[in-house]
């Protein structure tokens, strides 16, 4: 099992974030299509750790393994039972996996707060086996949480897994480093390819592609499909993304340090000014709410002051008639007593004893 560097090839040792802090370890997310052989990549490099005196901690991302030939520090399958959430959501394979990492994802702080608690000696790896199927992790709500949890608390990189059996043909060869600069395009992390599975096919006949243009363009002379034609086209485009490719683990911590980590500070400070600049305006417009609503409220209680000052004046107005009113009503009624002394009253008098009798005879007909 070899790669352009050995995976687990150190060279410089893990990165560490500063001086006078504990060197942090190095994140590696195995990637890989299904079949590319990554489980058994994993436990020859938890091997490797072994023999060689290394702290390594290993975390499984798959949860429908069946059996692992190592021993996990962290195992989704104690967290999450794959055959029970597809039964409980009535979901088909592919779906219990996304599910089942996407409820593993929801806890998934606390298993950084585990891979940041101090050990003697301290971990220099942690290594992270995804599920067999690449989408699954790769373009996913729970594959993105988990790789900017680890990627902002530790170097990360992404080793991609190259079946090197499968790619001796050239258009597999093309549609694996697709997938590749696909993913790296996707994280925006330091990537390795590994190739796997060099015991059955050695893999110079990739390491040339990449390198020789014309190499590959010479293995696809006996192809004259579009597909062949689409394939040397492509191996243009991706001349830069082979130039660029890193052959050793130190050499994707250093390029974390110098590209990704900055990239990462940044886009914290232009969340942390967006968000001030959010409060801010939120601030501004609840001022400028309650301002108003002071000179709405300023407005009506002036609005009720002249509303009860103008009552009280007609109150006294009203007040200072009456007397005279009273007096003009005496009058009246002593001008109306005067009228009955000239014998009005004499008549009312009279009308009112021929109504009495009037009612006196009624009853007796009664």
């Amino acid at each position: 099992m070899e790669a352009g560097g050995t995976a687990t090839e150190a060279g410089a040792g893990p990165s560490t974030s500063g001086q006078g802090q504990a060197p942090k370890p190095t994140v590696i997310l195995v990637i890989g299509m299904a079949g590319s052989g990554k489980t058994t990549l994993i436990q020859r490099i938890n091997s490797h750790l072994h023999a060689t005196g290394r702290n390594g901690y290993i975390i499984n991302m798959d949860p429908a393994v069946t059996h692992l030939p190592y021993g996990a520090n962290i195992d989704i399958r104690d967290t999450v039972k794959y055959k029970n959430v597809m039964k409980q959501y009535n979901l088909g394979p592919n779906g219990g996996i996304l599910t089942s990492c996407n409820l593993f994802a929801t806890r998934f702080d606390q298993v950084i707060q585990l891979c940041e608690k101090p050990r003697d000696p301290p971990l220099q790896y942690i290594v992270v086996d995804t599920p067999g199927q690449i989408e699954i992790f790769t373009w996913s709500a729970s594959g993105a949480i988990v790789t900017e949890l680890f990627a902002s608390s530790f170097p990360t990189l992404v080793a991609y897994v190259v079946d090197t059996p499968r790619v001796a043909a050239p258009q597999t060869f093309m549609s694996n480093m697709l997938q590749a600069c696909s993913i790296l395009y996707k994280l925006k992390l330091p990537m390795l390819l590994l190739f796997n599975k060099v015991d059955v096919a050695r893999h110079e006949f990739a390491l040339d592609w990449m390198s020789d243009f014309d190499a590959y363009t010479a293995a696809l002379e006996a192809d004259s499909s579009y597909a062949a034609t689409l394939s040397r086209s492509l191996a243009l485009v991706l001349d830069s993304f082979y130039a660029n490719m890193r052959s050793k683990v130190a050499e994707c911590a250093t390029e974390y340090e110098q590209f990704y980590l900055p990239e990462l500070e940044r886009a914290r400070k232009d969340k942390a000014a967006r968000e001030e600049a959010r409060q801010r305006k939120e601030m501004e417009r609840l001022r400028t709410d309650m301002e108003a609503a002071s000179l709405r409220a300023a407005g009506a209680g002036a609005g009720a002051g002249q509303a009860a000052g103008g009552s009280a004046g007609a109150g006294g107005s009203v007040g200072g008639r009456g007397p005279g009113g009273a007096g003009k009503a005496a009058a009246a009624a002593g001008t109306g007593s005067g009228a009955g002394t000239a014998g009005g009253p004499m008549e009312v008098d009279g009308s009112d004893e021929d109504d009495e009798e009037d009612g006196d005879e009624e009853e007796d007909d009664v």
